[in-house]
């Protein structure tokens, strides 16, 4: 008997494909029963106009006594795959599709399930039921993996870079430089240790597919579809959408920047302007941010570092200072703009340190690292989009760097804003090698400066500061003055003079 038909005990995968946590749109349910021994069967069922993304989970009874029922699906125009009894539940999107299955245009009408009988025994009728969901807008984007139940923590990932699937490259077996495949990219960033992975590839959602494949096998490390948007007046990238967009931004469209960063945040998704302070020209086309009329209001982030940018200069990183000075004069757009690194890896054979100094654009040079309820795609964006994280350049991975500010109106944490006048105190909590300064500022004002001996809570008080917004951070610096992170802010806003009383 051929593998394809193995009993589903001995063949299914350890991990079915998640399906949504509600309801199905529809059950189709049959029996089967010994004279349907070695036939075809097709179950037909109407897929609705403006389908996103279909779900199918299938199961059936009396496998105790052999039965396999093996399962396929054709769209209106023949055949989208069949994954036989290894999936008991599988998905079909534009983006991507469960291995086995065809991604593509999820066209209206009549669809079928087509299930082989390669055995049931005579005198036994099973009974088999096929859950079905039909997905559109949030709902149809990419479904978390299943997670390992980590829990609340911190997380450490890469949230820029590029593959085959846009203008990755390294060396091939042969010595040739080639378009280098996903799975390379993968491979290193689990050899570094990484908990996520965002793969940003230029304007495209095509490496959603090889990302569904994957994610089975590097089920220690999320992967989170993402893609830099990539236009003539800046690129930006977006977070956690497979769904079309149109990246054609136009002197003729002064609008599209707005519209795609609302459909994003429509489906789910978040938005983060990339390397804002690099010059745009011919030798890097559209890479600085001069997007006419940016609406700050649909933004949530910003790449104050990006080691593509520092490998390409004297690979210094106090050469952000110009992203940092981007950022800060849009922090007071009423929401919180988070700061975020990226490696920009465009080849993941580039060692992550030469000579003892970081390897800025290999992969996770720089990392951002994130606080999130779990290790899930909608935790880790919720983190983000919350402010809570850092980011990481160097040091080791066991790095840690959150703070809050408190005063006698209230307590707000790293990413959050505090109303406040009288003493304020800072409260930080640092995991960092002994001898690591701790630099706090108000925007690029250094206000005070610290050395840590031991990692542990650390409690400062705030000097004088006049009223008005005053954007809270910290640094971190090695002893030899190398930059290590680099926190997100606390808006203080001193309705008076605040500060050491």
């Amino acid at each position: 008997m051929l593998s394809f038909f193995l009993p589903v005990a001995a063949a299914k995968a350890d991990i079915p494909a998640p399906v949504p946590r509600r309801a199905p749109d529809s059950v189709l349910a049959g029996t089967i029963s010994g004279e349907d021994n070695q036939t075809y069967l097709r179950e037909p069922f109407r897929l609705p106009v403006g389908t996103d993304r279909l779900v199918v989970a299938f199961d059936y009874d009396h496998r105790e006594d052999k039965t396999v029922i093996d399962l396929g699906i054709e769209d209106p125009h023949g055949f989208r795959g069949a994954s036989g009894g290894n999936k008991p539940s599988f998905t079909i999107a534009q983006s991507d599709a469960t291995p086995s299955y065809l991604p593509g245009r999820l066209d209206p009408g009549e669809w079928a399930l087509s299930l082989a009988v390669p055995n049931i025994r005579e005198g036994v009728t099973a009974r088999w039921t096929a859950k079905l969901w039909f997905l559109k807008g949030a709902e149809a984007q990419w479904l978390p993996a299943p997670t390992r139940g980590r829990g609340k923590g911190w997380y450490r990932g890469d949230l820029h870079m590029h593959t085959a699937h846009s203008d990755g490259s390294c060396q091939s077996l042969g010595g040739n430089r080639v378009p280098c495949p996903l799975f390379r990219t993968l491979e290193a960033a689990q050899a570094r240790g990484l908990d996520f992975l965002a793969v940003s590839d230029h304007s495209t959602s095509s490496q959603a597919q090889m990302l569904r494949e994957a994610q089975g096998y590097f089920d220690t490390m999320l992967l989170i579809p993402a893609r830099e948007i990539t236009t003539f007046f800046g690129h930006f990238n977006v977070f956690g959408i497979t769904s079309t967009l149109d990246f054609r931004v136009t002197r003729n469209r002064p609008d599209a920047f707005r519209d795609i960063a609302r459909r994003v945040h429509d489906l789910g998704g978040l938005v983060s302007i990339n390397h804002p302070a690099l010059p745009s020209g011919e030798a890097c086309m559209g890479c600085g941010w001069t997007m006419a009329d940016t609406d700050y209001a649909q933004v949530d982030a910003v790449e104050i570092v990006n080691g593509g940018a520092i490998a390409g200069s004297d690979g210094n990183p106090e050469g952000v200072s110009d992203g940092e000075q981007f950022w800060l004069g849009h922090t007071g757009y009423g929401h919180p703009i988070a700061v975020l690194g990226g490696s920009d890896n465009h080849d993941p054979n580039k060692p992550p340190a030469v000579d003892g100094k970081p390897g800025f654009g290999a992969l996770a040079v720089p990392a951002t690292v994130v606080e999130a309820d779990d290790l899930s795609m909608p935790a880790i964006l919720d983190g983000i989009r919350k402010g809570r994280s850092f980011i990481q350049i160097g040091g080791p991975a066991s790095l840690r760097l959150d703070f809050q500010l408190a005063a006698s109106q209230g307590v707000a944490g790293m990413g959050g804003r505090l109303q406040a006048q009288g003493a304020v105190a800072l409260d930080g909590e640092v995991v960092a090698p002994d001898g690591t300064r701790v630099e706090i500022l108000d925007g690029n004002h250094l206000l005070a400066r610290q050395v840590i001996m031991k990692s542990t809570a650390q409690h400062w008080k705030l000097p004088d500061l006049g009223k008005g917004e005053h954007v809270i951070r910290l640094k971190l610096r090695s002893e030899s003055s190398d930059l290590l992170a680099v926190s997100n802010a606390i808006v203080l806003d001193c309705t008076a003079l605040c500060g050491a009383q």
